[in-house]
């Protein structure tokens, strides 16, 4: 279709006909509006759903540049081939072509739903597919959020063509290079986006990159700037745009049914050249009716950006916790995933950790796309502070101090949790460990799967033991942390039958414990060193006490051990068969 698109032009550029012109222009716009949903539908068949965000990343990337370079190329061959025009129609074949050729290449997949009819009434289909959204809230809010994001892309870009003339007064060459920097920021944002979702379709990107567009926009439709201040503004707008794009995209390619997923697709397609479509209007009344200039129009695209982020945000308030999330696990933690491949993409399971710390939950949030329900302390979720990102994540209060009515009802709830495909989380040791050992795991995982046909996952928290959040030191919160950032390992195990016994499951968790121990051995220091070194920054601290002596401090130990050595290194001298049995029986007791 391409091909026979270009030959068209061809033969318009070679007659100077005008019609041929429109009409080839109507079929290449045809031919992008199928190959759009098909490109889009094509990565969640390829790609698995933890490489999506790195997928749609690279593919922003690559349809913006192209963008720029279609945009610059066009120009020159307009200037280059000025009188003898057939030759860019040349091109253009050519360019078809290696289109082609590279199609060939891609992998073929089966049809998702080969049965299923194709209707005449685009209208009515568009509405049925609406319909199919609007039960998922998430994935319809996906589907808006991408019709605004080419909305306020093409506001954007009309805007800029007036802006460079009227505001910055440079000419239209500069003013291409201002439009070039907002592709090259959507670009380079969707690429960022990609990486810093680190296998996993990170929600609390979304809201990030809308903030990001507001703050950005707001700075460069209020004050005053030059050439080189709004370019780089513009390319920051662009940036976060690639941001709040890329979680948005995968969302939409992961969240249909299988069945559904292409019509879906399409509709939201559509949906975002009606958004293109309303930019137009809105820019005419902007500027005929309410008389605003270019900065005006940017400052009130980002007001609608500001009001639609906390729209969104009332209604999915989880979004606004994963950002939160996204910060801390980028900052203060950088957690490390295991065994992702084991965690359902969209089925139930019963998650079973270990109780490390205060922050157990926000990790294993952190560690996953999906939403998981914890079950949780009444004391903790009652809390005045926690209660609002508990009631944020639908946790399920539970206490043994509650009458057994009470207990059964939360194990219920988490029993028809799992029943609904939903992720349910118990600490199943029922308190956090005051030692760093796994403790007994109570039977209350074997209640709640009673009669329910999901796996359990074994999930280990390694690396936690020694942050402010743990008991380490024998208190919580009130001490300086050890190092920041923090590594934590979070590993999912491979399922687990439903009917399995809670002891069995907390062999699996030792086991994983035992794995990612393994795997921070390399990191971490000998016996020898890491005693010097605690002796070192901590010389008050309470080292070991024996029968004669009730207290012996890293310090003071250091000295005496500094002290013995010296002695008998003089006995010794370079024998260095007898320093490495010291060593061997220092490392033994």
């Amino acid at each position: 279709m391409e091909f026979g698109s270009m030959l068209l032009a061809t033969a318009g550029l070679a007659t100077h006909s005008l019609t041929l012109s429109l009409v080839a222009l109507t079929l290449v716009a045809s031919q992008a509006a199928l190959f759009g949903p098909s490109k889009y539908g094509l990565l969640p068949e390829l790609l698995p759903e933890k490489s999506l965000s790195w997928g749609n990343g690279v593919i922003e990337l690559g349809t913006f540049l192209a963008i720029i370079i279609g945009t610059v190329a066009g120009a020159w061959m307009g200037e280059s081939f000025s009188g003898h025009e057939t030759y860019a129609g040349y091109v253009l074949l050519g360019l078809s072509v290696i289109g082609f050729l590279t199609s060939l290449g891609v992998d073929k997949v089966p049809a998702a739903a080969p049965e299923k009819p194709f209707r005449l009434n685009i209208v009515g289909d568009l509405w049925a597919q609406i319909g199919k959204m609007r039960k998922d809230r998430a994935l319809f809010l996906a589907v808006l959020g991408n019709a605004y994001f080419w909305f306020l892309g093409s506001l954007l870009f009309s805007t800029i063509v007036i802006y460079g003339p009227d505001v910055l007064h440079v000419g239209q060459t500069k003013t291409g290079y201002l439009n070039a920097l907002l592709a090259v920021g959507i670009g380079i944002g969707s690429m960022a986006a990609g990486w810093v979702s680190e296998n996993k379709i990170e929600y609390g990107l979304i809201p990030l990159g809308s903030i990001g567009m507001t703050c950005t926009g707001l700075a460069l439709g209020i004050t005053p700037h030059g050439m080189v201040g709004s370019a780089v503004l513009l390319g920051m707008l662009g940036f976060w745009a690639g941001f709040f794009a890329v979680p948005v995209n995968a969302l939409i390619q992961h969240k249909p049914a299988e069945q559904d997923k292409g019509g879906i697709i399409a509709a939201a397609n559509l949906l975002s050249f009606v958004g293109i479509a309303i930019s137009s209007g809105v820019y005419f009344v902007f500027t005929a009716y309410v008389h605003l200039d270019p900065r005006g129009v940017i400052v009130a695209a980002s007001c609608i950006t500001a009001f639609s982020t906390a729209y969104v945000l009332y209604l999915l308030p989880e979004w606004f916790g994963r950002l939160i999330l996204f910060f801390a696990t980028q900052t203060v933690y950088r957690v490390r995933v295991i065994g992702r491949d084991n965690f359902p993409e969209k089925t139930g399971a019963l998650l079973v950790c270990n109780h490390m710390s205060f922050v157990d939950v926000a990790l294993l949030v952190a560690a996953t796309d999906r939403p998981i329900r914890f079950l949780m302390y009444q004391g903790i979720y009652d809390h005045p502070v926690v209660k609002p990102f508990a009631k944020m994540v639908k946790a399920i209060p539970i206490s043994s101090e509650q009458h057994p009515r009470e207990m059964l009802h939360s194990l219920k709830t988490a029993t028809d949790a799992l029943r609904n495909d939903e992720i349910v989380c118990i600490f199943a040791e029922g308190q956090i460990t005051r030692t760093g050992q796994l403790l007994p795991f109570r039977r209350g995982l074997e209640r709640i799967m009673k009669g329910v046909e999901v796996p359990i996952i074994p999930v280990n928290l390694d690396g936690v033991w020694g942050s402010i959040f743990s008991f380490d030191r024998g208190r919580f919160l009130w001490k300086m942390p050890r190092r920041i950032p923090y590594r934590v390992t979070v590993s999912f195990g491979k399922p687990m039958p439903p009917t399995s016994a809670a002891a069995e499951v907390r062999a699996a968790v030792q086991e994983l414990h035992a794995t990612a121990f393994e795997t921070r051995k390399p990191s971490m220091k000998m016996l020898d060193r890491a005693f010097v070194r605690t002796a070192r920054h901590r010389p008050w601290r309470f080292f070991m006490a024996d029968g004669k002596t009730p207290r012996v401090s890293f310090g003071s130990a250091l000295n005496k051990t500094v002290y013995i050595a010296r002695r008998l290194r003089r006995h010794i001298g370079s024998n260095r068969w007898l320093e490495c049995c010291f060593r061997r029986q220092w490392a033994e007791h």
